[in-house]
């Protein structure tokens, strides 16, 4: 599709794009998939839904707090944006970044900036001041909507000029919008503006903004969720991924309000919870990772789950052993999805009868997936190599050299290891570079690794992810402690506590292992795969 007149006044998204020759190959043939030029997603999703279905039906439900209906929802969002148009000079393309658990306001505060016209960028908060820092600097943020309990890392980050107005309480966001009308036309955005910058660990401890426009919010839905998932408006969906993790986004709000359903909002869930939850809530659509249904299993809460008539694994592999016990147990059948930050979403995924147990599955309808060698060459059946998707969504990172390398002859080259069978199944056989995945979460070593050598007592590391059954892969450091370290548990604590004060604590390492030397190269460089042989 040609590129759209920008309504972005703040032009740097655009700007910072990658050249269209570094482009993935794009494709829109799916039915469904063809969108007009001008597009506001928060206007598809929010206020074309409630005036199609009825404003007064349920959309936000969250445990402690009354329902939110579709009503409610928008008019706070058409509050917020005119909050930040109005009263504090928010123009169309300028950057928000939102800090705070998933909560009705977070998703209020989301779609406030998209319907002004801004771009949304959803941070996690676990996240540290220096990890807000550079996720600040990469975006060029200036102004932030923050959860009242999570302001003081924000405050203390040192981004320069920020201006952060706080939400969920008796605040200045509550207060603010007292006074303004529930009523706002979204701006006229096109469907390639871009609508939010998701952020990605990258192999080398830098995070990674992936620009994705109105256009590809929709196409997430209309392709994984309307042929994969096929919800409807009586469903009630669930999940514990933060909405800043783009597979928290689509399961919590992208799919759900695609439809009309509605969506319990969980800030932050033990298993043994979710479950309780799930019957609470009659929750009938999941979205979490293998982790948390296997320890939901292995808490006998299996009882609990009654309810569910999807239930989707994603963000780590799913075994065959977790998807029988769960079907076992329940009678669900997990819908393994893989998906990546840099496409929005699952782009490979199966469900009902064309599941296959060990199997990620098979392209999303809308996708193209293959397996090739180093060379871009397709590789036989049976054989492992380098799994490349394309279809209407794709890489796009901003103002980043690693583009050239995630983008090659048009395919998103996702950095995992595959195998496809001859029936289109793609099976997982491991990473490719240097992230771990672990219980969902995707964790750069060299970052950790940058956090533990800020240690005194740590000469030098090297952090891996070795194989684990509940994790996925568990992160493991090996140390070179300085002269007079003690290599027992004392350290070991210490070393933990130290990386979870210095960046976001599901990435400390959760076993550490004292060494006499890392393995190298000849020029000095760590050989990770030469960690995982050392691993006692």
């Amino acid at each position: 599709m040609p590129p759209s007149a920008s309504a972005h006044v703040d032009t740097f998204c655009r700007d910072n794009l990658p050249a269209e020759r570094d482009w993935p190959e794009l494709s829109f043939d799916l039915a469904g998939l063809r969108y007009p030029p001008r597009l506001n997603c928060a206007a598809a999703l929010l206020d074309e839904v409630a005036d199609l279905l009825g404003a007064d039906r349920a959309c936000l439900l969250a445990p402690g707090s009354a329902p939110w209906t579709y009503g409610e929802l928008r008019r706070t969002s058409n509050r917020i944006a005119r909050v930040l148009a109005e009263d504090h000079g928010i123009v169309p393309g300028n950057r928000v970044l939102l800090r705070g658990p998933n909560t009705p306001w977070l998703v209020a505060c989301w779609f406030g900036v998209l319907k002004a016209g801004a771009v949304p960028v959803t941070t996690m908060p676990m996240l540290r001041e220096t990890e807000l820092a550079v996720i600040a600097e990469i975006a060029a943020v200036d102004f932030a909507l923050c959860d009242t309990r999570f302001t003081g890392a924000l405050r203390s980050s040192g981004v320069p000029g920020l201006r952060i107005v706080e939400y969920g309480g008796e605040n200045d966001l509550v207060a603010a919008i007292g006074g303004k009308p529930a009523e706002f036309t979204p701006v006229d955005t096109a469907a390639d503006d871009v609508a939010l910058l998701a952020f990605t660990s990258g192999t080398t401890g830098r995070p990674k903004a992936t620009a994705h426009f109105h256009r590809d919010v929709l196409a997430i839905a209309d392709t994984f969720s309307a042929h994969v998932l096929k919800p409807r408006p009586a469903d009630v969906f669930t999940g514990t991924a933060p909405l800043a993790f783009t597979f928290g986004l689509g399961g919590s709000v992208v799919f759900p309000l695609r439809v009309g359903a509605s969506t319990v909002l969980i800030e932050k869930a033990t298993p043994d919870r979710l479950a309780e939850l799930i019957s609470q809530y009659g929750v009938s659509v999941c979205f979490t990772a293998p982790t948390a249904y296997r320890a939901m299993l292995a808490s006998g809460k299996a009882d609990r789950l009654s309810t569910l008539r999807r239930a989707v694994s994603a963000g780590e592999h799913l075994p065959a052993d977790t998807w029988q016990s769960v079907f076992d147990a329940t009678g669900i059948r997990l819908i393994n999805g893989l998906g990546a930050t840099e496409m929005l979403h699952i782009f490979v995924a199966s469900a009902d009868d064309d599941i296959r147990p060990g199997a990620t599955g098979r392209a999303v309808p809308g996708y193209a997936a293959a397996v090739l060698d180093e060379r871009g060459n397709p590789r036989p059946a049976g054989t492992p190599g380098r799994l490349a998707v394309k279809g209407p969504t794709g890489c796009r990172y901003l103002a980043d050299p690693r583009q050239r390398a995630y983008v090659r002859d048009g395919w998103n080259i996702t950095g995992d290891t595959f195998v496809q069978d001859a029936d289109g199944y793609f099976w997982y056989q491991a990473r490719t570079d240097d992230m771990i995945v672990s219980s969902g979460y995707n964790i750069a070593a060299p970052e950790v690794e940058q956090a533990l050598l800020a240690h005194p007592d740590v000469l030098e590391c090297g952090v891996t992810g070795l194989p684990d059954e509940a994790r996925g892969q568990l992160v493991t450091a090996f140390v070179v402690p300085r002269e007079g370290i003690s290599d027992d548990d004392e350290t070991v604590v210490r070393l933990q506590e130290f990386v979870k004060a210095r960046i976001a604590p599901y990435k400390y390492p959760r076993r550490v292992v004292f060494v006499d030397a890392l393995p190298k190269t000849a020029t000095g460089k760590l050989q990770r795969y030469r960690l995982r042989e050392m691993a006692p």
